[in-house]
């Protein structure tokens, strides 16, 4: 028997919705008019949902319907070269992605024991880093500075190094302008970097939902490729 709960308040990307007593916190729900939404709070009497869409198409009293499905992205070979949003919907006019697999947006990460050393580097192409300061495969770094110091420059360098090595990457666009997407896109194009490259945009324009879940989207997609023995490097740039 299907569960079905009724919008009772909407406002600034949030829904909250009564009869979904049995709804799973990180539970994908849908809305009228294909609009999907993610259980993030669940309360006594309600639920909190943060909406994939726009919150002006949902009105009190529309039904809310259960999937039984967690958060899931789309991930695989297929994503390689194309520029899609957090949940795996393309966005640069090439039509549908198919032959993809599901992995779930959020794991227990793996712990200290089961990780392997980290014993290789991620050559960035930067001598001042490669030399000074090293990136090893397995490594977070942070890069941080004023605005227009370079930062993302340093991103893009390291992907288009990447060329001809066993590397995977995927680059996450945070609250970026539309405009700077197509730049860094434009630029990953022209320099070949997209053949082995995913780009992950949620932009300026998106809910905040979207862009919240891009980091998770970003990396699942990338953990994809490493439990499959390759090596992936990930960029989030807000």
């Amino acid at each position: 028997m299907q569960e079905v709960g009724v919008v009772v308040e909407v406002g600034d990307g949030i829904a909250r919705v009564v009869g979904l007593q049995r709804a799973m916190a990180s539970e994908i729900v849908a809305f009228p008019q294909d609009i999907y939404g993610l259980v993030l709070n669940l309360e006594e009497e309600s639920v909190g949902i943060a909406l994939f869409g726009d919150s002006d198409r949902i009105q009190e009293g529309d039904e809310v319907h259960r999937t039984r499905r967690v958060l899931e992205t789309p991930c695989g070979d297929a994503l390689l070269g194309r520029v899609v949003d957090p949940l795996g919907r393309p966005l640069d006019g090439k039509g549908p992605i198919e032959n993809t697999v599901m992995r779930k947006a959020e794991i227990i990460a793996p712990g200290v024991i089961d990780r392997k050393p980290v014993d290789t580097p991620l050559q960035t192409g930067l001598k001042s880093i490669d030399a000074l300061t090293p990136i090893g495969r397995g490594q977070r770094e942070l890069i941080i500075g004023d605005r227009r110091t370079g930062k993302t420059a340093i991103a893009l360098d390291a992907i288009i190094h990447q060329r001809g090595t066993d590397v995977l990457c995927v680059y996450v666009a945070i609250g970026q302008k539309t405009s700077s997407v197509a730049r860094i896109v434009d630029t990953l194009a022209r320099h070949g970097a997209m053949e082995y490259t995913i780009v992950v945009s949620a932009d300026a324009n998106s809910p905040t939902p979207l862009q919240y879940l891009a980091p998770y989207a970003g990396c699942a997609m990338a953990e994809h490729f490493t439990y499959g023995g390759k090596d992936a490097f990930v960029v989030y740039d807000d």
